[in-house]
């Protein structure tokens, strides 16, 4: 059984991009989650979620909200410049969970959705 349960906070405002999928646009949010492993140290893992759901983490979310997701592990490998190969492993985002209950004021969010409709 490959799945994951986090909480966290972002490390940055998300990362997101528009490619060409076989029924369209498909959205993608990819950031960071730093995870407390103990008081002391922080795990930092690397998010990804499609869709609407990327979609609702770019409206709502930015550097320092705490969320909780739950997704499945995704492996993957490259050849770096150099020449060697890195491996990779990310968590592809199910669905995800404010953690606080705190949100953006009203504005803030009007905010986050007009700078959206720019792009």
């Amino acid at each position: 059984m490959n799945t994951v349960n986090l909480i966290g906070r972002l490390t940055k405002d998300p990362e997101i991009r528009t490619f060409k999928g076989k029924d369209g646009d498909v959205q993608q949010a990819t950031f960071t989650l730093a995870v407390d492993r103990n008081a002391e140290e922080a795990d930092f893992i690397r998010c990804i979620a499609y869709g609407k759901t990327a979609e609702t983490i770019e409206d709502y979310t930015h550097k320092g909200v705490r969320v909780g997701i739950t997704g499945h592990m995704r492996s993957g490998s490259y050849e770096h410049k150099d020449g060697y190969t890195v491996y990779t492993l990310d968590v592809i985002v199910d669905r995800f969970d404010f953690a606080d209950g705190k949100e953006d004021k009203p504005e803030e969010q009007q905010q986050r959705g007009r700078s959206r409709a720019r792009r």
